[in-house]
């Protein structure tokens, strides 16, 4: 960790890169920070910075956790600001329909204004990360400049940072330009807040010039930009320029008892089940599950014709309500180790944290997310729906070995899931490559706490990135279709939809979900070698009845299968509707016509079945 004033920025800088250092210097000009930190990453300085957020009451020391803290956000700062997200492309038709956007010379004058004195009385902290392996044949690398101390430290658990990449980013390395101000500067003597922020919030991104400003929250994926910030919005961009592909996805390692390997990948909106996918259980005896990545894959096509993914964080940045020992017992084991920081959620008297769907049963009296008392009586939430752990991947006990490999893993399958009480089954394998992009396109899922905004709406959300596309909606299905008609089909991993979530009529899930999905997964699995039977539906291949391995699955859910994989004509029918509004929001001419074939073709084949 290197201090050093505005004036010698470039004599401090750990670094002979003169891009950075010129840009740092630009920056504490504008910011005015007391001083500036040269962030290296090291132990030493983690627990220099835990100190400090703990004498200024932003951290609780956690004694029941080794190396773990507890804090509470401002009420007014708890999750991602979709309506305060902007892609600030040069031309605006690029950011298209889903995406808010201003113009970048606008939004910079805007948001310079903000920072003007932004950091006054705070310290500006220096990162440089890379998303992904260091050793990685074309590594990706950022530096975030941040007035957040709980950034800083909460970077060093999500991305690989400090001293390594400050070595390697020599000469005119390219690298991803990341500012952050929580909006909040201190005059001389003025009492600093436990969490500060900014009612006015921007998150913007500048898609040319490769750089994210963000501006007034402290809070996950609005202030630690190497997430969804560079590794979805930016990378897209990227991707898209190169030739490969930046998906909110898990990547997970599944082993046959009879000793076969496959990798997959899977897309969820936020809140779907995403991490516990990833952290699998297998509820079937023999196979196992080991966890490659919970949240981001970043896919390319390899010399030997297959589509690789890699993880590019290292960390996790999950979801606590509804985590607990039965759903997700290596979250658990994970964050049992320490290492780990927790955000709104709620604080026992013993030095632990706990959450809604932790324990089955409440504590007696806790600290809730607003830092008040709490009682099962109080009526209210003890955590709120969306608190976070951060904690290393590399303590999880299911992660695989291959979870740092710079090359990646082979996918063979790609699976796409909502959160849908009706219409969707519980699996359905695409026909082909064509058809799986059309059928992730029109995803769709009810909104969860992840995003401000109301919960249960049911929205589009295709390969579940609707918050996360740093270019056109269009232009992004168009490059899954080019890449897919360049690649060997043999070799393309095949695509299926799944819904864990569909209700009965009287609203009961008619599936269990957790380790039971492994029965879904081995299906698909078994469908790659055409060893598994399958029933022709309008929309896709689904499992008879009697083809998935129902063996020791619990009381009742044996019944209920039928009507888990059961397609309805009518509600597809009125799904067909759906997707043409929603088609329609996109432009006929940015919409890839192999999209309008795909849904006339799903008319036809319904319209056949009725």
């Amino acid at each position: 960790m290197i201090d050093s004033s505005a004036p010698t920025v470039a004599a401090s800088a750990p670094t002979d890169h003169s891009g950075v250092a010129a840009w740092v210097e630009k920056v504490a000009e504008l910011t005015a920070p007391d001083r500036i930190v040269w962030c290296d990453g090291s132990r030493a300085e983690w627990d220099r910075l835990t100190a400090e957020l703990v004498a200024k009451g932003t951290f609780v020391p956690l004694t029941a956790k080794p190396n773990s803290f507890w804090c509470v956000s401002d009420p007014d700062d708890v999750a991602r600001v979709e309506d305060r997200t902007f892609i600030c492309s040069e031309d605006p038709s690029n950011a298209g329909p889903t995406n808010n956007w201003v113009d970048p010379v606008d939004m910079k004058t805007v948001m310079s204004e903000h920072y003007r004195g932004a950091m006054s009385g705070r310290t500006m902290y220096v990162i440089a990360f890379c998303m992904g392996p260091l050793d990685a044949p074309e590594p990706k690398y950022g530096v975030q400049i941040t007035d957040s101390a709980y950034v800083a430290v909460s970077m060093q658990i999500m991305t690989r940072s400090g001293t390594p990449v400050w070595e390697s980013l020599t000469g005119e390395t390219e690298f991803v330009k990341c500012l952050h101000s929580v909006g909040s500067p201190l005059s001389p003597g003025e009492q600093d807040v436990p969490w500060p922020c900014d009612h006015t919030k921007y998150i913007a991104h500048f898609p040319e010039s490769r750089t994210i400003w963000s501006y007034g929250s402290g809070y996950g994926g609005n202030a630690l930009l190497g997430k969804k910030c560079f590794a979805l919005r930016i990378a897209s961009v990227i991707g898209r320029d190169e030739g490969w592909l930046a998906e909110h996805m898990l990547i997970l390692k599944l082993t046959s008892p009879q000793g076969k390997t496959h990798y997959i990948a899977a897309a969820f909106p936020s809140s779907c089940g995403k991490t516990n996918l990833a952290m699998l259980e297998p509820a079937l005896p023999g196979w196992k599950a080991e966890t490659i990545g919970d949240d981001i894959a970043w896919m390319r096509f390899g010399a030997d014709g297959r589509l690789y993914a890699v993880n590019p964080e290292a960390g996790f940045f999950g979801v606590a309500p509804g985590t607990g020992a039965k759903t997700n017992p290596n979250a658990i084991a994970t964050i049992e180790a320490g290492n780990s920081i927790f955000t709104n959620t709620a604080r026992t008297d013993n030095g632990d944290i706990w959450w809604e769907g932790l324990t089955e049963q409440p504590p007696a009296h806790l600290i809730d997310w607003h830092g008040n008392d709490w009682t099962p009586e109080a009526g209210t939430p003890a955590g709120h729906p969306n608190s976070r752990y951060c904690t290393p991947i590399e303590q999880c006990p299911s992660v695989a070995p291959e979870w740092n490999d710079p090359t990646g893993v082979p996918i063979s399958a790609i699976f796409f899931g909502g959160r849908r009480a009706t219409t969707v089954p519980l699996i359905a394998e695409s026909f082909d490559w064509e058809h799986g992009v059309f059928t992730a396109s029109v995803l769709s899922s009810e909104t969860t706490a992840a995003a401000a905004g109301k919960v249960g709406v049911v929205r589009r959300d295709p390969m579940a990135m609707l918050p996360f596309l740093g270019y056109h909606v269009g232009d992004y299905f168009a490059h899954w279709l080019k890449l897919g008609a360049a690649a060997d089909p043999a070799k393309l991993p095949k695509i299926f939809q799944v819904n864990w979530f569909r209700r009965s009529t009287d609203g009961k899930f008619l599936w269990p979900g957790f380790g039971d999905n492994v029965r879904v997964l081995k299906w698909a699995l078994e469908r790659l070698d055409d060893e598994a039977p399958a029933l022709w539906t309008p929309v896709g291949l689904v499992p008879t009845p009697d083809a998935l391995d129902l063996t020791g699955i619990a009381d009742g859910y044996r019944d209920l299968v039928g009507d888990a994989l059961a397609v309805d004509i009518e509600e597809w029918v009125a799904e067909t509707r759906s997707i043409d509004e929603w088609y329609a929001t996109i432009g006929g001419n940015r919409l890839p016509e192999v999209l309008r074939e795909q849904l006339a073709g799903l008319k036809l084949r319904l319209l056949g079945a009725r």
